[in-house]
């Protein structure tokens, strides 16, 4: 089994990829309108930061998320015992934020917010019946004017051999939120779970965009979206010397958003977060 990359453009892709998602809990799309120049930028002027001892003046917010997280309280994924091997920044268009590299992010932000939005919306489009009837209101609208979607800047630093024995770059997780929308990283690695529980690797040619669904879609669906497992596996042989940029993008639904009769979008996060470690 292989996950290949669908045409955002052709005639076929909104059930190609809502199909590729119900399948694999993954859509690879190209030719689709988020620019690669800013990307690539962002890559690069990222690096910089996280090279830097600037990245300690943004130590993060416990209460709002929102800034600079270091090696040492990277999460732990759910069910494992080593932290992973990876620093991050959390950005949120009210948050903390270098002067410098905010024009650039926000911009990001807005593009991907926007291709999102149309995500979801052909998610619901192709929806059956009886998921859809499960929905609270539109997925599209549960995200609009929302302040908890998160884009997360990671590092991945270059491996000395020093790590701690069983630790990888992102342990194996499902994400919290609705979708994750994700450029191809600078360097391979993601893999996701096949339902037969086999590792596939997903396609990292720049200029790819990757989709995964989260545990609130899966929620709000009743199980028919699953939240696949995935992780971020150590490189072998000389790639360990590079660092990984990557760019995901958590579409949170707005807190008071019913998912289900169990939850809300705020305590779903609130009980993961907790899981994490992270709150």
């Amino acid at each position: 089994m292989k996950l290949e990359a669908i045409d955002f453009t052709a005639d076929d892709a909104q059930e190609r990829f809502v199909e590729s998602l119900r399948e694999t809990g993954f859509g690879v799309l190209k030719n689709h309108p988020l620019q690669q120049e800013l990307v690539s930028a962002i890559y690069h002027n990222w690096q910089a930061f996280f090279d830097s001892e600037d990245k300690y003046d943004f130590r993060f917010n416990a209460e709002t998320q929102d800034g600079f997280f270091p090696p040492e309280i990277s999460e732990t994924a759910k069910g494992h015992n080593q932290r992973d091997i990876k620093e991050f920044f959390h950005y949120y268009p009210w948050g903390q934020c270098p002067e410098t590299l905010k024009d650039e992010l926000q911009n990001y932000y807005a593009q991907a917010n926007a291709l999102a939005a149309t995500l979801l919306s052909w998610v619901e489009k192709h929806s059956p019946a009886d998921v859809s009837a499960l929905y609270s209101q539109s997925l599209s609208s549960m995200i609009e004017n929302s302040d908890k979607t998160l884009l997360r800047v990671l590092h991945y630093p270059p491996l000395k051999g020093e790590e701690e024995l069983g630790a990888i770059r992102a342990g194996a997780h499902e994400d919290i939120n609705l979708l994750t929308v994700l450029p191809a990283a600078n360097e391979p690695g993601l893999q996701v779970k096949a339902k037969t529980g086999e590792w596939l690797d997903v396609p990292c040619e720049f200029g790819n965009l990757i989709i995964n669904i989260g545990d609130m879609l899966q929620e709000a669906s009743g199980g028919y979206f699953p939240s696949t497992t995935h992780r971020v596996i150590n490189p072998e042989g000389a790639d360990k010397t590079k660092s990984r940029i990557s760019l995901p993008l958590f579409l949170h639904p707005k807190p008071d958003v019913v998912l289900s009769e169990r939850h809300t979008a705020d305590s779903y996060l609130m009980e993961r977060l907790k899981e994490l470690g992270l709150i």
